[in-house]
């Protein structure tokens, strides 16, 4: 009986000291990050630039999307009425690529056709590529950022191998910490900063290709209205 308490007294006691030497091993994701020397600031600069150039290019392709569904039959119905400054003028109220290539293909009415096709098919260039403006950097960060990272874990080992080189026959554990929490810690920071810009970067681009779809869909409606009155006469 004596010997069960005096067990459960060392217990005890062992169980009060564990507590405080968990807590002295909890880490924040600060003290975390500085362990992961310059390299993680670059890395967390690099997520910055990322998260800016998504919301920025999320928030412009969403607002180029954006138009009346009935913005191609006004059009009809104001071209087949000769109103051709009064499509014009709906055109301008857009802030939308769409709306931008109609408007250049109106202010071509009465030439040629393959002008007309020409100058929205130059504009159209011109509105891709404004979309796309941007997304190289987004690409770039996500194939560099794990290098980066591999570079960390590169400059941790060497750093590692160094203090394992200097203490000779004294070899402790904790002359290695430092090394591997270099290692350790850019190469999870620049995967993670490479995962977010690299589905960031496919995200933006297909959302781009259905727009772009989008554009030349509209394109090709336009060009039937431009050219039905021409095929009236004949029928």
């Amino acid at each position: 009986m004596l010997f069960n308490l005096l067990q459960s007294g060392l217990d005890a006691a062992a169980a009060v000291e564990a507590v405080p030497q968990q807590q002295e091993m909890t880490m924040s994701l600060f003290d975390l990050f500085l362990k992961g020397g310059a390299l993680m600031w670059v890395l967390l600069a690099l997520s910055f630039v990322a998260i800016y150039l998504f919301g920025k290019k999320w928030w412009m392709i969403r607002k180029a999307g954006k138009i009346d569904r009935n913005f191609m039959n006004d059009i009809h119905d104001f071209i087949h009425d000769g109103k051709i400054r009064s499509a014009v003028s709906l055109c301008q109220k857009y802030d939308s690529p769409v709306a931008r290539l109609v408007e250049k293909g109106l202010e071509r009415t009465g030439r040629p056709l393959t002008d007309i096709q020409t100058a929205i098919e130059n504009t159209g260039n011109v509105e891709v590529a404004r979309l796309e403006r941007g997304l190289p950097i987004l690409a770039t960060i996500a194939g560099g950022a794990p290098m980066i990272g591999f570079l960390g874990t590169v400059i941790g080992m060497v750093q590692a191998f160094f203090n394992m080189a200097q203490a000779g026959n004294n070899i402790d554990i904790t002359l290695l910490s430092g090394g591997i929490y270099v290692a350790m810690v850019t190469t999870v920071g620049g995967l993670i900063v490479g995962i977010i810009a690299y589905f960031g970067y496919n995200y933006l681009t297909s959302q781009i290709s259905d727009l772009v779809f989008k554009m030349e869909s509209t394109i090709i409606d336009f060009m039937d209205m431009v050219h039905e009155p021409e095929e009236r006469p004949g029928n």
